[in-house]
Order: C-alpha cells, then sequence, then structure tokens
C-alpha cells in the first residue's frame, strides 16, 4: 500500500491565542472533490486566492495539538509556513511522494529531499 498521508514540520509554526506555536502536522493526499469542492465557496468566487486555504484546510489533517482545523487557523499562518504546506501539497498530489530529487549546481552531486523534513524544528 503507498503512503495517503504525509507528516510534515512547519518552517515557523502556528501560534494560537494562548501562545502556543504548532508545528508538526499531517497532510493527506486529495482527492477530486477537494480540488473540486472549493470552487462553490462564496470567498473563493470573491477571490482566487482563497482557494489556497480552502484547499489546505480540506487536506491538513492534524497541526499540533490543535483539536480542529478550519480557515482561520491556515490564515493566521506565517508566508513561510503557508509557502512549505503549498509546495508540500503540490509535490504528494503531483507524485504521491514528499521525496525531491536534487543536483548540486556547483558539483553536480545527486541526492534527494524529504520535503516533509524541510520545515525545521
Amino acid at each position: 500500500m503507498f503512503p495517503t498521508e504525509f507528516e510534515f514540520t512547519l518552517p515557523v509554526g502556528y501560534v494560537d491565542g494562548n501562545g502556543v506555536v504548532h508545528k508538526q502536522g499531517a497532510m493527506r493526499l486529495a482527492t477530486a472533490l477537494d480540488e473540486i469542492a472549493p470552487l462553490n465557496d462564496p470567498r473563493v468566487r470573491a477571490n482566487a486566492a482563497y482557494l489556497t486555504v480552502v484547499l489546505l484546510t480540506r487536506v491538513i489533517t492534524r497541526l499540533g495539538s490543535l483539536p480542529a482545523l478550519n480557515t482561520g487557523v491556515i490564515e493566521a499562518l506565517y508566508v513561510a509556513d503557508l509557502a512549505y504546506l503549498q509546495a508540500l501539497y503540490r509535490r504528494i498530489n503531483e507524485q504521491g511522494k514528499s521525496i525531491l530529487a536534487l543536483t548540486c549546481p556547483h558539483c553536480k552531486a545527486a541526492y534527494e529531499v524529504d520535503l516533509a523534513d524541510l520545515g525545521g524544528s
């Protein structure tokens, strides 16, 4: 069986109302409905950029010790975290994995990086 959920660590982390930082989480593979349903959301119709917020809310299954995830949490993320999650979403849904093959532009050494590990600690 192939993986359908991927662990991640946000670079900065979501800070809740009590000042607790939530960095560890998980994202599942998106379904066709995950991509289609947000198009009916009035916030997305008013502003296409909001699609990212709704889509990430649907596919992030866990973030720290938060009991639930909603659009308000995604809206409050720092830009570095949002960019990280967008890149992870694209990677796991395009290839079903979070491993990226890279080549050093200087020495031409080939290596693999797991995007889920790039969030830092």
